[in-house]
């Protein structure tokens, strides 16, 4: 354990941050296969599905838990036929 006070707080708010993006990063992936799994049976509210996936995948980018290529890749599965 650190015995800095700087350090402390460190790793206090590196773990909170890690919570978030943890959770973050479940719900686009939940968003993703409610997403596909509409796609897929050819549901009525599946351009709903989608829009909120590819949102929440931006917002994951904008946070820096996405890098860009895995953004852009997630989105273009999600918009392809």
């Amino acid at each position: 354990m650190a015995n800095i006070k700087s350090q402390e707080k460190r790793i206090k708010t590196n773990e909170k941050s890690r919570l978030a993006n943890k959770s973050l990063r479940s719900e686009v992936k939940t968003a993703i296969k409610k997403a596909m799994i509409a796609k897929s049976e050819n549901a009525a509210n599946k351009d709903e599905l989608i829009k909120d996936a590819v949102s929440l995948i931006d917002k994951g980018y904008s946070k820096g838990i996405f890098k860009t290529n895995k953004a852009a890749r997630e989105k273009s599965r999600l918009m392809s036929v």
